[in-house]
């Protein structure tokens, strides 16, 4: 038992509450260091792309986003579980804050795609496999978002919600492999873990930088949410009270 201290530790909202407060901050000036940075290199320093030209400069927004939001929606699903299995409360806590983030981020990697592609491909818009999928991925996070509000009892709203984005994980593996299972307009993925990246390194080096400081500004928006949410729904206890009073 003495193993899992750490575990159920992790889940109580006092904790977390405390120990966030102590991330960030150092996870802020970083984080917008690692953007500032970024977006420096990757907007004025880089070469324009041989293909692309400076359109390419877009990429280190839409890349980025796009990454992220199959992630969070990866995080959501597993704080779901969480939540389902040992249910804890600071879980459901995360697959809240996080699912209107993620939508965001899904959001903005559609609309930075449909500004790139009216160049590149003559449209802003097709329905093929990648770019619906992605479409899927945005409206299951208005579904689970949607959940959590309908129900009166938030216990039950926060269950319905996390058995939505388990189900929903399916179609995660669904937009990542779409270029290569189908003939799509969108391109295969600029960065693989298993192979050669087909970026050339001058131009790759500002993506990975975004896509550094895009989970860190994912985990200083989702902390602060979550610090909002525990104190909201913690405001009855002893320890909000007393904060609130300054002891």
């Amino acid at each position: 038992m003495a193993n899992w201290t750490w575990f159920h530790r992790l889940g109580s909202p006092k904790w977390f509450y405390e120990k966030s407060g102590r991330w960030l901050r150092w996870l802020v000036p970083l984080t917008v260091l690692v953007l500032i940075t970024g977006l420096v290199w990757g907007l004025a320093i880089a070469p324009p792309d041989a293909k692309q030209g400076h359109s390419v400069r877009i990429f280190y927004i839409h890349v980025p986003s796009a990454m992220l939001s199959l992630a969070a929606f990866y995080l959501m699903a597993s704080a779901g579980a969480v939540g389902l299995i040992w249910r804890m409360k600071l879980a459901f806590v995360a697959m809240k804050c996080s699912a209107p983030i993620g939508a965001a981020l899904t959001a903005l990697a559609l609309i930075t795609g449909s500004i790139w592609g009216k160049p590149t491909w003559g449209t802003y818009w097709e329905w093929d496999a990648k770019l619906t999928s992605m479409l899927i991925l945005f409206f299951l996070y208005l579904g689970v978002m949607a959940l959590q509000e309908a129900y009166s009892d938030k216990q039950a709203g926060a269950k319905a919600s996390a058995v939505l984005a388990l189900v929903g994980t399916v179609n995660i593996p669904i937009i990542y492999k779409a270029a290569d299972w189908w003939n799509t307009l969108h391109q295969p993925a600029t960065f693989k873990f298993t192979e050669e990246s087909s970026i050339d390194p001058s131009l790759a080096w500002p993506f990975w930088i975004m896509i550094v400081g895009f989970y860190g500004f994912f985990a200083v928006v989702l902390f602060l949410r979550m610090r909002n949410e525990i104190l909201y729904s913690e405001r009855r206890t002893q320890w909000v009270r007393a904060l609130v009073k300054g002891e």
